[in-house]
């Protein structure tokens, strides 16, 4: 029998899932930055790439030491706390949420440009699904996919820098110097960059992605994908925003048509219609592959969550090919969720998106800190200095101030409050799924607060009424017989199990000198007693003349108030008055 073994990814595939996110921000990085920081958008753009080449060694360093997927939740767990790690945890699962349904909103948004009937709710929806199942069916099936996304998106971006490069060679560059030149926007320049930078910041989301699935990675692997996304985004970025201020003013660059689709009016202005079609074909397939990034990025993190028990066990269950699909199928229905909460406005996501990437990579810059301090003696393939670990997280802070201080568009609430929004609540369930065990604990002791004396009461007055119960069972019934035929008796038997409280029964004979007891009372007796085995028949006789007082000595005796049962009424013949005999019940 062959063991199945394991694929791996090697450069290229690994580089594609998680290249698919970082370099689809060409198609709304560059606008943004010319939005906030006009001509100088550019610079802003080098100086994310700076930013960017920091991290590279510092991602480095704590996977090359602790090579297990998750990333800043990984490098956290194995310098802090569980609690600490989880917090990471959650942004980066907010992270991925809003990327999924930002990104799969707006690819199809992209091909709504094409198909005007599509459907946008519905079109999302369908293109979620479609990456969850493709995810479902194996990593290794999913990285064929953005493999091709991934090369068919650079070869479109060549294809529009050539029509770009020829299209200068005709009209020149002064355009790009006359922006250059236009005064700075209040606030002065120092403000523009600032703003830009942390607008600019955006554009490396999907850098921390590759972390998150180290373990499907050949080794060697991860430290390369590192550099290709950040030649990719040093060079795409910066280079398009270069472009763009070639071709156009920044008064129509900042515009809201360009803000939105700026790739497709260049391509449109460049190149004519059909070019324009290719980048919006790009455009739907590179976004498409960020949703792609985000179900195998959350995966590989929820699974090392739920290996570390902070998730219920029940998301550790495999496929044939390998994939945890129930992690797959509830970021899935989250994603939906979310989706329709937002009646498909997903700008509202933007706030989530930003603080929780920028959070993320902060702390696993802080991660880098903690493992030099407190783990130094671990091996790591490269180490980064503590110098630039600063000043890398020191950036990215900045970048979160930025964001968080920048002034929402559409009447739309500020960052933070939509970020609380989504933080809150996912925060409060890692934190109930943390402590479960302690609020499992704290609940029982509750219910055993309040309701035990309820029991106690009720066991009480159970006991109580039992012992009643039984009490009145116990309580002997006597017949006196004279040898009553089987079906006299048996009438007897049926009086009882209907009117009386009792399950005991003496049946007593009472034989005077000469007197011979009946010959087949014993045996009907008998049989009585098997018939009816609900009631403990005694059989007894009892020598000596049945008058009132044998009765009275046999009631003392015995301890019971003896009545007297006829079968029909007392006969004339009966020499004793009833009431001297100490009551009658009568069996008609």
């Amino acid at each position: 029998m062959k063991v199945k073994v394991h694929k791996k990814l090697n450069e290229l595939a690994a580089t594609a899932i998680c290249g698919n996110d970082i370099s689809s921000s060409v198609l709304y990085v560059s606008a943004l930055a010319i939005a906030f920081a006009g001509q100088y958008a550019w610079i802003t753009l080098l100086i994310v790439s700076f930013v960017l080449f920091l991290f590279r060694k510092i991602y480095g360093e704590v996977v090359g030491a602790l090579p297990l997927n998750g990333g800043a939740y990984n490098a956290l767990l194995n310098t802090t706390s569980k609690s600490m790690a989880s917090f990471a945890a959650a942004l980066t699962l907010l992270s991925y949420m809003a990327t999924a349904v930002i990104s799969a909103n707006e690819a199809i948004h992209y091909l709504h440009h094409l198909i005007p009937s599509l459907p946008i709710i519905i079109g999302t929806t369908v293109l979620l699904g479609i990456f969850a199942v493709l995810t479902i069916g194996g990593i290794t099936e999913s990285a064929k996919v953005a493999i091709g996304i991934f090369l068919f998106h650079l070869f479109s971006l060549i294809i529009l820098s050539g029509f770009i490069i020829y299209y200068f060679s005709y009209n020149g560059i002064e355009t790009f110097f006359q922006n250059w030149h236009l005064p700075t926007s209040e606030g002065g320049i120092t403000n523009a960059i600032f703003l830009g930078f942390a607008a600019s910041m955006l554009g490396v989301s999907g850098f921390e992605s590759s972390a998150n699935f180290v373990e499907e990675q050949e080794k060697g692997v991860f430290p390369k994908t590192l550099r290709n996304m950040w030649a990719v985004v040093s060079i795409i970025n910066p280079l398009m925003a270069i472009f763009a201020l070639t071709i156009f003013s920044v008064s129509v660059l900042q515009s809201d048509a360009y803000q939105n689709t700026l790739l497709i009016e260049m391509a449109s202005h460049v190149g004519g219609k059909w070019v324009a079609v290719l980048i919006s074909i790009d455009a739907f397939l590179v976004l498409s592959g960020a949703v792609l990034t985000s179900f195998v990025g959350v995966s590989g993190l929820l699974e090392r969550m739920t290996l570390d028990r902070i998730m219920p066990q029940f998301f550790l269950k495999k496929n044939k090919k390998g994939s945890s699909y129930r992690i797959i199928l509830m970021f899935f229905f989250l994603s939906i969720s979310v989706l329709l909460i937002t009646n498909g406005n997903v700008k509202l996501l933007a706030g989530v998106y930003t603080i929780s990437f920028l959070s993320v990579m902060i702390l696993f810059g802080i991660g880098n800190i903690l493992l030099k301090v407190k783990r130094n003696k671990l091996p790591r393939p490269e180490k980064a200095s503590w110098f630039s670990v600063l000043i890398a997280i020191l950036a990215v802070g900045i970048a979160l101030i930025g964001n968080l201080v920048m002034k929402p568009k559409d009447g739309l609430p500020s960052n933070l409050i939509i970020f609380l929004d989504y933080f809150i609540p996912t925060i409060l369930f890692i934190i109930i799924m943390l402590n479960r065990t302690v609020l499992l604990n704290f609940l029982l002791n509750a219910m055993h607060t309040i309701f035990d004396p309820v029991r106690n009461f009720v066991l009480k007055i159970d006991k109580k009424i039992l012992q009643t119960i039984d009490k009145i069972n116990d309580q002997e019934f006597v017949f006196f017989t004279k040898g009553d035929k089987l079906s006299t008796l048996n009438k007897v038997m049926l009086y009882i199990l209907k009117n009386e409280h009792t399950k005991k029964l003496k049946i007593v004979i009472v034989l005077d000198k000469g007197q011979e007891m009946p010959e087949n009372l014993p045996q009907e007796i008998e049989f009585l007693d098997r018939e009816y085995p609900e009631i403990d028949i005694e059989f007894l006789s009892v020598p000596g003349k049945f008058n009132p007082k044998l009765i009275k000595e046999l009631s003392k005796k015995w301890n019971i108030p003896i009545n007297f049962m006829f079968i029909g009424s007392p006969s004339d013949k009966f020499p004793y008055k009833v009431e001297e005999l100490g009551g009658v019940r009568l069996i008609i």
